[in-house]
């Protein structure tokens, strides 16, 4: 009995000190030392760029990925006939079963994914290596002490990077990814051959540049490269989002995507006029919002979120993969 009194007591201590901790702790609205302000003291993102002792640009800080093009579909710019047979069949596959063996829904991590994805990273900058970190608490190490990247690796999620400048641009050379992981949303697999170099240039203070390249001959026909942006995220911080917390997502994804079709209704036009406009979509891994649009397509809802069609259910709702858009 008194050590269940013990147990008790030491609960309620806990639970007290959760309430009475101040938000500001977890430094999400913390004033970012050194950031240049405007005359209203918010950060001046159009400020020059930062720079290192040596001179080199100073990529620090939480920057948030921007990638409207290709965060579904990295391979958008490539042919079919540029992907093999297989390949394509298992993106098929993958969309039918709604992605649920995806890593970031089986909590595993990201690989070479997180570079093409919208999400949040913090960059730390020193002579010689350059660390990434996500929210996740994954990480990644760029090697800048000159080695060269090595031939035949041991395979792992994230791989293995080395970097170098070419002039005010960061130039990073990734090989040794194991082949688990996806390229994007979608499902697009790569092999243990997969090459990636990435390209980072500071335009200015708040604003970066982003080329990558993906080479794995196994799969694809052809090496591509993909352009995205960043903006850097001043006052505030990472806050760690750790899947396997609560990951009890997997006991509701059931079903098959063409489910969603044997229920859809045809909805009359004049209804689906009282729905066009623009929505706001709250991403919840970028914490940015991004439009969707609702025009009228013939007799469905043409709603995008996330680039995937709602289909209608009834005259007022319609089913998105797991979730439900209720318009009122």
């Amino acid at each position: 009995m008194a050590r269940l009194r013990f147990w008790i007591f030491i609960i309620v201590a806990l639970a007290i000190w959760g309430m009475t901790t101040p938000l500001a702790a977890q430094w999400l609205k913390y004033p970012t030392p050194g950031v240049p302000r405007t005359p209203d003291a918010k950060p001046n993102l159009t400020a020059p760029v930062p720079r290192t002792a040596d001179g080199k640009p100073d990529l620090s800080g939480l920057w948030q990925r921007i990638l409207a093009k290709y965060e579904g579909n990295i391979a958008a710019d490539l042919k079919s006939g540029e992907i093999q047979p297989w390949a394509q069949a298992l993106v098929q596959e993958r969309a039918e079963d709604l992605q649920k063996d995806s890593p970031a829904v089986q909590c595993l991590p990201w690989g070479p994914s997180y570079s093409t994805s919208a999400r949040m990273a913090k960059i730390v900058q020193t002579p010689g290596l350059i660390v990434m970190l996500e929210e996740d608490l994954t990480y990644r190490q760029i090697f800048m002490d000159g080695r060269p990247l090595e031939t035949n690796p041991i395979r792992s999620w994230m791989g293995h990077s080395v970097g170098r400048w070419e002039g005010d641009t960061l130039v990073v050379e990734s090989f040794g990814f194991n082949d688990r992981s996806w390229l994007d949303h979608d499902g697009h697999p790569h092999s243990e051959a997969l090459r990636m170099t990435e390209r980072y240039r500071r335009r200015d203070f708040g604003h970066m540049e982003i080329e990558i390249t993906l080479n794995d001959p196994e799969v694809y026909a052809r090496p591509w490269t993909v352009a995205l942006s960043a903006v850097l995220t001043p006052d505030t911080d990472l806050l760690e989002a750790v899947c396997n917390e609560n990951h009890n997502s997997l006991a509701h994804w059931v079903g098959k995507a063409s489910d969603d079709k044997k229920s859809e209704v045809k909805v009359a036009p004049e209804i689906l006029a009282k729905y066009a406009g623009t929505y706001e979509e709250l991403d919840s891994q970028s914490r940015t919002e991004r439009s969707s649009r609702n025009s009228r397509g013939g007799r469905r809802y043409n709603l995008w979120l996330s680039r995937k069609p709602i289909l209608p259910d009834s005259t007022t709702g319609g089913s998105l993969s797991l979730g439900t858009i209720r318009v009122m």
